[in-house]
């Protein structure tokens, strides 16, 4: 056999293996399998583990941008009319918020800890300065007082004639910083003094500078991935006690910091919300790229926020029959200590129409009013994200206050908020070489099976030139003419014989 035909046979050999182990790799999803239980492995919540410190210090910077809404005809509103607002900011800061205390509870399986958060004012994109720009709004704590006592006649009386001698308005202009920080109330101070539980300060965000929202235990993931990040209890309640039904009082998902590996397009996440007192779901909307990287962005979908009638889950949120509101929003009096504080997507996105055509100024738009979350699908590491609420108050006639007699039951915006995050550089390039090395041993069987494709290639292509030049061999080959001359001397005449002669290639 000669060294052409051997080198066939090998490349043959050697393709016949490589194509069948390939395939059946394929077919099998071993290397896949592998990797995946590799990630089910790292991303979990123990120490030493690959995201363990980035969750308890992430690495990410976080920005909160507020925005107010400005009343500009405050006299024709409390005449009956429509009010007209103009969005005011924003004003951001920078929110650091490393986890404390953390400890492993339960033999390892769970892990607790409290998050704080921190607020650094940052002017360089701020629209103003907080202490000096001033907003006209509702007067919060009024419109609360008056919602506390309007039940009891004598009470309600009482309460009118105070803030007649205070001279306290339903509506009020005060600094963004004080708004949102706090300020000692008028009202509050001459309440206190028969109720000492009231606190004489209010603010939007008063007491959240520098504080938590209480303990969370959090399963650690290495049980079952699925549950890695999800929260088993909150301040030591594995569910609330604030709504009206069983489901709407459960506590379901993660804190919104922290997702399983191996997502898929068609589940549903659930976020647990301290600000909302309830978990809310998003669900996969489009494929996006973050800095170069894949990523599935998820958002909540209308039935999140949708009235009974539309979604009767949530008719658990109402926590009385009259204060079940419609789509687009969710009372949160229950958890505000009573105010008649309403939640809702920024500029009533979402919600019916009527709501945002009962207030001037206000424009919902998908792209700048949506909350959203792009996460990795490998590895559940949230890429970007932007959460976008807005508070509200239900204002309207309350009895017993001439003040509010001309009032047309309003859900008035007071502020929103934008809290984004978007993947740093240093996150990114080493989240990009992860994900590289899953590829590679993703797709090795892939990379075998083109390789034995490769060598089948060269076999057809030996296979084919050895035969033509078998070809060319054979007409080469061809017969010459040779004269025997002792037998022609003899007999004069000439004998032809035809001798094979063959040419050397």
């Amino acid at each position: 056999m000669t060294r052409r035909s051997c080198a066939i046979y090998a490349v043959g050999i050697v393709c016949a293996h490589l194509l069948i182990i390939g395939i059946g790799l394929v077919v099998a999803q071993v290397f896949q399998t592998l990797i995946h239980n590799r990630l089910k492995r790292e991303i979990t919540l123990t120490e030493g583990s690959r995201v363990f410190e980035t969750w308890k210090n992430p690495p990410p910077p976080v920005f909160m941008q507020f925005f107010f809404f400005n009343i500009s005809n405050p006299v024709d509103f409390l005449a009956g009319r429509k009010p007209v607002v103009s969005q005011v900011g924003p004003y951001t800061y920078r929110e650091y918020r490393p986890k404390e205390n953390v400890s492993f509870v339960e033999n390892g399986t769970k892990v607790s800890a409290y998050q704080p958060k921190t607020f650094v004012f940052h002017p360089d994109q701020s629209v103003g300065d907080p202490d000096m720009d001033m907003i006209t709004t509702i007067n919060i704590p009024a419109v609360a007082v008056m919602n506390k006592v309007k039940d009891s006649f004598l009470r309600s009386t009482m309460a009118s004639m105070m803030m007649n001698s205070l001279k306290v308005s339903i509506i009020m202009t005060r600094p963004v910083n004080e708004l949102l920080w706090g300020y000692k109330d008028p009202l509050l101070t001459r309440v206190r003094t028969t109720n000492p539980e009231i606190d004489e300060y209010f603010g939007l965000m008063y007491k959240k500078n520098g504080s938590n929202d209480g303990e969370f235990v959090y399963h650690t993931g290495e049980a079952d991935y699925m549950d890695y990040g999800k929260i088993a209890t909150f301040r030591g309640e594995s569910k609330l006690s604030l709504w009206t039904s069983d489901q709407s009082n459960m506590i379901n998902g993660t804190d919104g910091s922290a997702f399983h590996p191996l997502l898929s397009k068609k589940e549903r996440l659930y976020i647990f919300s301290p600000d909302l007192c309830r978990s809310i779901f998003m669900e996969f909307e489009k494929d996006v790229e973050v800095k170069g990287l894949p990523a599935y962005r998820f958002t909540p979908p209308r039935d999140v926020l949708a009235s009974k009638d539309e979604n009767p889950d949530n008719e658990g949120f109402c926590v009385s029959p009259k204060e079940c509101l419609g789509t687009g929003l969710l009372k949160v009096s229950v958890c505000r200590k009573g105010a008649p504080v309403v939640a809702s997507f920024p500029h009533f996105y979402l919600a019916d129409e009527k709501y945002s055509n009962a207030i001037e100024g206000l424009n919902p738009v998908r792209e700048h009013h949506q909350t959203f979350l792009d996460l990795n699908p490998t590895t559940g590491v949230p890429m970007r994200a932007s959460k976008r609420a807005q508070v509200n108050i239900l204002v309207n006639r309350v009895p017993g206050f001439p003040k509010t007699k001309f009032l047309n039951e309003t859900i008035f915006p007071v502020m929103f908020i934008n809290e984004t995050v978007v993947i740093d550089d240093v996150s990114a390039a080493k989240l990009q070489k992860l994900l590289l090395m899953v590829t590679l041993v993703s797709n090795l069987p892939l990379i075998i099976v083109g390789l034995g494709a490769v060598l089948l290639l060269v076999l057809i292509c030996l296979i084919i030139r050895e035969r033509k030049q078998k070809m060319t061999t054979n007409e080469k080959t061809f017969y010459s003419p040779v004269c025997n001359k002792g037998s022609d001397d003899k007999n004069g005449d000439n004998n032809v014989v035809m001798t094979p002669i063959t040419e050397k290639s």
